[in-house]
């Protein structure tokens, strides 16, 4: 007869469903952006409505020299970090920021250039990808970055921090449906390329032109079904080392980057 091992009493009153927080951890603070490369293109963002501003000594310094008209809460290092989520690099500086005016799709194809570039994630759901990315589409002009809102990262200080500053430089575009809106890019003459390790052509072969959309998955689960039957072409990005695939926001900004040198900007 097997030996049954006594369990520890459950709890009936404790709730179902619910992950346990870590001793003494600080509940993250809603609607902060921190770090000054963030900070700093958020008031520069003609978009943004103006928020709290608070700052150490030193870095109101900074923000005076750069913004002469914005005039920071001056707290210590201690009252920043209180009001910070835990271990969040602020650099000295953090913004109280309201949401940013949603950008549509459709404002995004509204009058788009004949060369536009657009980056599309499907089901990547970590707000440090999503910022890497954002901060690799604003470094090669991409006009948007696409996810579906339903898993998608909200715009939170960690996002923003990872994207650093790139979130008041490109559009981060939320729509219900993937596979609609690549219809829509399809029907405004995007080339939809997606990304799968599996593709038989590599990313160097092909030599696209006019606007592209660039379709990644996360790098566990790749594009789904539907996604990957709304693109018109599938490619890889060839690995000659050990490892065969790429986290996300490194797949991207090499995808950016051939993309950009194989249509210079003049």
């Amino acid at each position: 007869m097997p030996i049954r091992k006594n369990k520890p009493p459950r709890n009936r009153h404790a709730p179902k469903g619910r992950s346990k927080s870590r001793p003494g951890a600080k509940p993250a603070q809603a609607g902060w952006i921190y770090g000054w490369h963030t900070v700093r293109a958020a008031l520069g963002n003609p978009n943004r409505a103006p928020g709290r501003l608070v700052a150490t000594a030193e870095a109101a310094a900074r923000i005076g020299a750069e913004f002469p008209a914005v005039a920071p809460e001056t707290v210590t290092r201690a009252a920043l970090d209180a009001l910070l989520p835990d271990g969040a690099v602020h650099q000295g500086v953090a913004l109280h920021a309201p949401p940013r005016r949603a950008v549509t799709l459709d404002d995004i194809l509204a009058e788009p250039a004949a060369d536009a570039l657009i980056v599309v994630l499907d089901q990547v759901t970590d707000p440090h990808n999503v910022g890497a990315v954002l901060r690799s589409a604003a470094a090669f002009g991409a006009a948007a970055v696409v996810v579906q809102d339903r898993g998608a990262p909200p715009e939170s200080g960690t996002l923003a921090k990872s994207a650093s500053g790139a979130l008041d430089i490109v559009p981060l575009v939320r729509v219900t449906n993937l596979a609609r809106a690549l219809d829509a890019l399809g029907a405004e003459r995007f080339l939809r390329i997606g990304f799968d390790g599996g593709a038989q052509t590599s990313i160097t072969e092909l030599r696209p032109d006019g606007r592209i959309a660039l379709v990644l998955g996360a790098e566990d689960s790749g594009l789904r079904r539907l996604t990957r039957q709304s693109c018109d072409q599938l490619a890889r990005i060839a690995t000659p080392g050990r490892l065969a695939s790429l986290n996300v926001s490194n797949a991207a900004a090499i995808a950016l980057y051939e993309f950009t040198r194989m249509n210079p900007a003049p």
